[in-house]
């Protein structure tokens, strides 16, 4: 079943079908015959908050797994299809799903559909010990690489379990323990698969230069024979008070080029008013060299060499605002956080100038658009509001929204939430004898970069 698509307000003329396969499986399809490509894209309503104490990581490891073959497509097969057909392909892991992708030449759609349709419904099929075991390896030694050794690699896992408390199921990142990765079983693994990679539990999103008919009739061959599942127990619940009610602080000492402030404030939960809000408000304060905490600490006191505040959107929990803030020279961070605290007190008494407002509301806009723009990002927004939201035409709107907000309500959100009472702090410090590298330090572990790389796993280092 679907709907005839029609482009509503704010949507700057994209539209979307939507359509559901008896087992479940949902389905949205975007027309766009500017370029010869077609996106594909497949969400399952699994993270790591789906994870339980002692099994954290299955989530990311699982999948690894699902490029390690199944049933028609054996070993790296894959990624040898998809690529020796001109196109391009990844899966990433967050706190609150997964999702796989393939960017396609137009006459190449019917290939990447049966791909996705392969392993959803036989990886089981394939998955046998020896991938298994060559798939741990490859998630632990990029969790040495990207986390365990590299400066500050470690501030995103620190600071969530700072932010969300011990059994909250956003306690942990979607990387997962080393102990807990090496007592994962291929039983886990299999269990994992039955319960969560099913078609009712997941959205797929096909959005280019495509016949809609077509791509229907091609979705229902390969993917409408396999049969859904009814034991996906309710994600824990995630819901906290508004504020953290104090302020929680951990100073770590480790071989980095620079000392840092760190800090996790607790905001809206995505898909609301307030949300759009704060990311205006993080935008006006930290969001780039025309921000009011890089013109303060960078350009004005010079104490800072990079700073940086951006905004990790949640939907089932409190989403966070991220502070990054890397010391010049032998400055203390105290010296730093002072700055920062009467920066932001100033913010939530005055509120953004109408200025600030319209860079922020642009630079936002810009961002959406750039995403809504191609095949690929388009077809992720769209599973991401079908899975998070129910409902896939919200990301042709999202633009809209963001444009609607008041001055008014981001003063509301930062003078209720930027507050020290209200986030979890970071604190690194050299290790005595340490000589500080203000160039290395503003490269390392940047606001955007290490929030997106600790919450979102991509796969590159594995294939």
């Amino acid at each position: 079943m679907g709907h005839t698509a029609t482009a509503q307000a704010g949507s700057g003329g994209l539209t979307a079908t939507e359509h559901r396969l008896a087992n479940g499986l949902r389905v949205v399809l975007s027309e766009d015959h500017l370029t010869p490509v077609a996106a594909v894209c497949l969400w399952y309503d699994v993270g790591s908050r789906h994870e339980v104490k002692g099994r954290t990581g299955l989530a990311h490891l699982f999948e690894h797994l699902m490029f390690q073959g199944s049933a028609q497509v054996k070993g790296n097969g894959h990624f040898e299809f998809v690529q020796g057909a001109g196109g391009s392909l990844n899966g990433t892991t967050s706190f609150e799903r997964t999702n796989y992708f393939e960017t396609m030449p137009t006459h190449q759609l019917e290939l990447a559909l049966w791909l996705e349709a392969d392993r959803m419904g036989s990886l089981l099929a394939a998955l046998d010990d020896e991938s298994m075991e060559n798939q741990r390896d490859v998630v632990k030694n990029e969790r040495r690489q990207r986390y365990d050794n590299v400066p500050y690699g470690t501030a995103f896992e620190k600071l969530t379990a700072l932010a969300y408390p011990e059994g909250h199921p956003y306690h942990h990142t979607p990387i997962g323990s080393m102990a807990d990765l090496d007592a994962a079983t291929l039983e886990d693994a299999r269990a994992f698969f039955r319960t969560y990679y099913a078609p009712n539990n997941a959205v797929l999103s096909v959005v280019g230069d495509i016949d809609p008919e077509r791509t229907l009739a091609w979705v229902e061959k390969y993917f409408g024979s396999i049969p859904g599942h009814d034991g996906k127990p309710a994600p824990r619940e995630g819901s906290l008070p508004e504020t953290i009610g104090e302020q929680l602080r951990e100073v770590v000492e480790e071989e980095v080029p620079a000392r840092a402030l760190m800090a996790a404030y607790r905001l809206p939960h995505d898909g609301t008013r307030a949300c759009d809000a704060a990311d205006l408000a993080l935008t006006v304060l930290g969001g780039g060299e025309s921000s009011r905490l890089y013109n303060r600490l960078v350009r004005r006191d010079r104490t800072a060499v990079a700073a940086g505040f951006g905004l990790l959107r949640l939907a089932g929990a409190p989403s966070l605002g991220w502070l990054d803030v890397k010391t010049s020279g032998d400055v203390e961070v105290p010296v730093i956080e002072t700055a920062i605290d009467e920066e932001l007190a100033r913010f939530a008494e005055e509120g953004p100038t109408p200025e600030e407002m319209e860079r922020a509301q642009a630079q936002l806009e810009r961002e959406w658009l750039d995403r809504l723009g191609t095949v690929a990002g388009r077809a992720d927004e769209l599973c991401r509001y079908a899975v998070l939201f129910g409902d896939p035409q919200l990301a042709l709107t999202a633009v809209q929204r963001v444009l609607e907000i008041t001055a008014e309500e981001v003063q509301e959100v930062a003078e209720a939430r930027l507050r020290p009472d209200n986030r979890a702090v970071l604190v690194y410090e050299p290790v005595a004898g340490e000589t500080g590298d203000a160039e290395t330090a503003e490269d390392a572990g940047t606001t955007d970069d290490t929030a997106a790389a600790a919450t979102d796993e991509n796969e590159e280092a594995a294939k």
